[in-house]
């Protein structure tokens, strides 16, 4: 009688990394992690995928920019900066803690509310009032501290809305989900093979 004999270690070795991963797979997670930072960063760089909205003309005559330099959602940095990527043993995010983030990430409308105070307008020192140098129309705002105040007033503003289109820099277009994809079988087939 024939027998035959089975050797199972390298089987049993693979299923034993196979079997640590599924409790803890926190190195695979940060891969996944930086990969989705890396398609959020690109998200800004290119200015959105699919491209964003431009900035309304409004925006752009405030900035003093032409539609060509300026950048979307880049106009301090603070949101780009603001984004953190964590990993733990069974999941990987992206994102930011500022709350203007949401009305850029979903778009929406912003309400603002009526609102009233004291105004308070500089002069010069003849007693004419200041103009703001940009537009010789408008008057300078006094604060507290200064001495040479024309007009104390009180005002009321109108409420007013703002729409916001929806900028989603948190997405992964498809094709960082089949770089991420990718990754992740790779980094399957090297754990199992051993």
């Amino acid at each position: 009688m024939s027998e035959i004999q089975i050797d199972s270690a390298e089987w049993d070795a693979a299923l034993a990394r196979l079997y640590a991963f599924m409790r803890d797979s926190s190195a695979v997670m940060s891969v996944v992690a930086a990969l989705m930072n890396d398609a959020v960063e690109e998200n800004f760089a290119m200015q959105g995928r699919p491209r964003w909205l431009g900035l309304s003309p409004k925006t752009l005559k405030r900035r003093g920019q032409s539609a060509a330099d300026s950048k979307i959602l880049q106009y301090s940095g603070r949101l780009a900066a603001s984004i953190q990527q964590r990993h733990d043993a069974t999941s990987a995010t992206v994102g930011t803690n500022l709350v203007y983030a949401a009305i850029h990430q979903f778009g929406g409308t912003i309400a603002r509310h009526p609102m009233s105070g004291m105004v308070r307008l500089r002069t010069e020192r003849n007693g004419m009032l200041k103009r703001q140098p940009s537009d010789t129309r408008l008057a300078v705002f006094a604060k507290r501290r200064y001495k040479q105040v024309k007009i104390v007033r009180w005002t009321r503003t109108q409420g007013w809305t703002v729409k916001m289109p929806a900028r989603p820099f948190l997405s992964l277009p498809e094709g960082d989900n089949a770089r991420i994809e990718r990754e992740v079988t790779d980094y399957l087939r090297r754990l199992i093979s051993g």
